[in-house]
């Protein structure tokens, strides 16, 4: 799972931590700038941009804030992902882009959305049913998606 590298997102990690040893798997957490530490699942504040895309491919699922860079390369790597978006009013971002790119993603194949701590077990669920969702993409798509992950995770194009 992740929440990014910029802002803590404790709300999304503490649920995450909770449904951690119901899951048979291990589950590895970016946890950011959070102040809340689990207990239940390895965590790093910061993981390296390659190391990441280590852990997406060989991830069987992403739970993730709605952040783009992040459902991007879960869809460059075939990977489903649930996405929970930040909230504004909980002091967890400036506004509410996050749940208008959880609204707009929401019909994708391989993107599911819990908009908030109660619906996150059964999205987990219904995303590791879809172990063989098939990827929808143009030819040139995943050079479009690279170029984008990687500008957005480094600034580099």
């Amino acid at each position: 799972m992740t929440v990014g590298t910029q802002l803590g997102f404790d709300r999304l990690i503490k649920a995450m931590d909770a449904l951690a040893p119901t899951l048979d798997m291990p589950v590895l957490a970016q946890t950011g700038a959070g102040e809340y530490k689990p207990v239940n699942m390895e965590a790093h504040a910061r993981i390296a941009p390659d190391e990441f895309e280590k852990l997406v491919q060989s991830a069987s699922l992403i739970v993730s804030h709605a952040g783009i860079g992040t459902v991007l390369t879960a869809q460059r790597f075939g990977r489903p992902i649930v996405l929970m978006p930040r909230r504004a009013s909980l002091g967890e971002h400036r506004n509410d882009h996050q749940l208008a790119t959880a609204d707009k993603l929401s019909s994708r194949t391989g993107i599911l959305v819990a908009m908030d701590e109660t619906e996150l077990a059964d999205r987990i669920a219904e995303g590791l049913a879809q172990k063989d969702w098939p990827m929808d993409r143009s030819s040139g798509a995943d050079e479009l998606h690279a170029a984008v992950a990687e500008f957005i995770e480094t600034g580099r194009l």
